[in-house]
């Protein structure tokens, strides 16, 4: 492994079935051994050769040494130097190897704890663990259990009796050390991941599925971005349990005539809320969660709801329940609900569940004991091995058959392989036609092949994955890490073809093959929000203007090819008070303030209609890249107004996008009908076509003025 992070004076690790590398302090006995053996735990000695000495930065002397012998996977060695001197010899990089693979990969769907009222069967796959203990506690009495080895690398107990809301944690040694944990298998836990429950969803009261109808293409999709918490912690707006499933959801004559919370959510008329993570994350104490705020793309436990947002997290089943009918309740108001996983870092990789079962097989690693940091928290997750690949696979069909959701959107989904996530699109779309694939393409620097990387570069080899299209969001706000830098939204008419591109859903310069894999986005969770970066870039302009803005960036996101994605607030000119990362910084940065919703009315309203006119015309929805070839075109009016022409069938528009403070005209042989104009200075018919300051015109046009 690596010296720099060594603290003991020997340390050995196994990185083949037939090679054992140590590495020994040059403060002991300079380093030097002439020869080594291993001992297992019924004294049985297997010896070494030594195939290579190296001298290392920091202080210590690496070891290549030969097994002459046959290693028992599981079995707990020691190995010794000329001086006696001993170390465990830990699993390290023969946990990738092939071989590892054929013998100990397990592919059934029974592990973790199946529950009857007669008997309980615990299972886990830990083939590296010299013993495992489960120890159970139940109407205040504590029982440890030894678990059985069976093949393949499993531990399984049988308990005969009811058994039912039990507590349970399990005891592993692995690498000489005892650490207890969770089970990464099962769905119900304590407080803080504390322990396991046991359960089935057999006793836990679901609600009934409520169908919609079929989404024919991802570009029918209006994406929404909103946190559980956020959206209820604004205080004074009738919710009776905000920052919490119930609260997402709660309605009542309160929320109705403030128009806050759900009914608020349920009036802009979006089809989808993507929910940022709702899984068990680390960073927000469940038991305190006034003192934390977190937005939790910090995993803990990938199957667990996280606690904080029930109205009980001491009750397993109670976040389940909340969980199920939030989704439930959205479904009922016609919304579906995408949920946003984090599969690519955990929050501690000591501590996570499946590194104590079984270290170093989960996260991507390379021989010399390096791990892969390309999400730069320290650790990035491997879903190439198979027992990896399974259980996120199972996770993604569990969440989908439990929950009914309607959509994955992937964090930094670019430290993925690409197969992976094309195994997860398939799996899902066959529970659910419709169901949305989408995330982060981003070419993270990760230890995965860029050839094999869930990226954008990579799009054309994931048919059914959409990519955040940070190519639109440069082009439409200007610049994410320079505020100053403006796009052709803030004022920088320069951008007007660039601009063209983008609203023709990424195909037109083949960053896409298809408009239904660009998620079109100005703004989301991270960086700073439109309003606050065009407080910097627009800083000389009035509110007034300022609101103007964010509707015209608005209509362009709405109204482009592709899909496009809102952040909740950017209807409305969300702050976080100018900071760019306010992923911890408490509710008052966070939270949803309907009073500048209040404030900000009329950018509300322009949302809404454009989101009205967007559902209404088949125009803005072209599903391929040869419908946005035949059927869009784009006009300019000097070199500075955007004219987008879009037609569908029958369904022909005009689009007029103006941010200059010039005044514009556009005369036309066709009498054109107004959908939308947020200058208010049109009639609702005319030929002559009028363009205030900062602002956006849609016509509705005749097929004849399309030639």
């Amino acid at each position: 492994m690596n010296p720099m992070r060594m603290q003991t004076v020997y340390e050995a690790y196994f990185d083949d079935y037939d090679c054992l590398k140590v590495y020994m302090s040059n403060n002991f006995f300079n380093g030097q051994s002439r020869i080594f053996h291993i001992k297992d735990s019924k004294d049985q000695i297997i010896p070494l050769r030594i195939q290579s000495k190296q001298d290392l930065p920091g202080g210590y002397t690496k070891y290549v040494l030969s097994i002459l012998g046959d290693l028992d996977i599981g079995e707990e060695y020691v190995v010794y130097d000329e001086h006696c001197q001993r170390a465990f010899c830990q699993y390290g990089h023969i946990v990738k190897t092939q071989r590892f693979n054929d013998e100990f990969t397990y592919l059934y769907s029974d592990l973790g704890c199946q529950y009857t009222p007669d008997r309980t069967t615990f299972k886990v796959w830990s083939p590296v663990a010299h013993k495992i203990l489960l120890k159970l506690s139940m109407n205040g009495q504590e029982t440890i259990y030894e678990m059985l080895r069976q093949a393949k690398g499993i531990f399984a107990l049988e308990v005969n009796q009811d058994l039912l809301n039990a507590h349970y944690t399990l005891m592993v040694r692995v690498n000489g050390a005892w650490q207890e944990t969770v089970d990464p298998y099962n769905c119900f836990c304590g407080p803080n991941t504390q322990y396991s429950v046991v359960q089935s969803f057999d006793q836990v009261s679901l609600p009934p599925k409520v169908s919609l109808p079929p989404l024919d293409s991802n570009t029918d999709a209006i994406l929404y971005e909103a946190s559980i918490r956020d959206l209820s912690a604004d205080p004074g707006i009738g919710i009776q349990h905000p920052k919490t499933f119930v609260g997402f959801v709660e309605e009542n004559l309160t929320t109705r005539s403030l128009n806050t919370g759900f009914s608020y959510i349920k009036s802009l008329g979006v089809t989808h809320i993507q929910l940022l993570p709702v899984f068990d994350f680390g960073s927000v104490d469940e038991m305190h969660t006034k003192i934390f705020y977190n937005w939790g793309y910090d995993p803990v436990h990938h199957r667990c709801l996280e606690g904080s947002y029930s109205t009980d997290c001491t009750n397993a089943t109670c976040r389940i329940e909340e969980f199920a009918k939030l989704v439930q309740a959205c479904h009922q108001a016609g919304l579906r609900v995408n949920l946003d996983l984090v599969f690519n870092h955990v929050y501690n990789k000591a501590t996570y569940p499946l590194e104590v079962l079984v270290p170093n097989y989960y996260f991507l690693m390379d021989t010399e004991g390096n791990f892969s940091n390309g999400s730069f928290c320290g650790n990035d997750i491997d879903t190439q091995p198979p027992m990896a690949r399974q259980y996120f696979l199972d996770t993604c069909r569990m969440i989908v058959e439990r929950y009914d959701v309607d959509g994955f959107r992937f964090d930094l989904m670019g430290i993925l392989d690409y197969t992976f996530i094309n195994e997860i699109a398939k799996e899902c779309r066959t529970l659910k036609p419709d169901f949305m694939i989408y995330g982060e393409g981003w070419n993270m620097p990760s230890f995965v092949s860029e050839d094999l990387r869930a990226s954008m570069q990579n799009q054309y080899k994931m048919p059914n994955v959409g990519h955040f299209n940070d190519r639109f969001r440069e082009t439409c706000r200007g610049s994410n890490g320079d505020l100053e830098i403006k796009g052709y939204s803030n004022g920088e008419t320069s951008l007007i073809n660039m601009m063209e591109t983008c609203l023709g859903g990424g195909v037109l310069n083949d960053l896409f093959d298809s408009p239904q894999k660009a998620i079109n986005y100005v703004e989301c969770h991270d960086n700073h929000t439109l309003w606050d970066k065009n407080q910097v870039c627009c800083q000389n302009e009035s509110r007034g203007i300022l609101m103007l803005r964010q509707s015209l960036a608005n209509a362009l996101v709405l109204l482009a090819q592709g899909v496009p994605f809102l952040h909740c607030g950017q209807e409305f000119g969300r702050t976080k008070y100018n900071l760019d990362n306010s992923y911890n910084r408490s509710d008052h940065y966070n939270h949803i303030d309907y009073s500048l919703r209040n404030k900000h009315m009329p950018v509300v309203v322009d949302t809404k209609l454009l989101i009205k006119i967007r559902k209404g015309h088949p125009c803005f929805r072209l599903r391929t890249k040869e419908e946005i070839l035949e059927n869009v075109r784009f006009e300019e009016i000097d070199q500075k107004v955007l004219v987008y022409k879009v037609k569908k069938d029958q369904d022909f528009c005009i689009c007029f996008f103006n941010p200059t403070m010039q005044h514009y005209t556009y005369q036309s042989s066709e009498e054109l009908e107004i959908l939308f104009d947020n200058g208010n200075i049109n009639s609702q018919y005319s030929c002559f076509i009028n363009i205030a300051p900062y602002c956006v015109v849609v016509c509705k046009a005749p097929m004849a003025f399309w030639s």
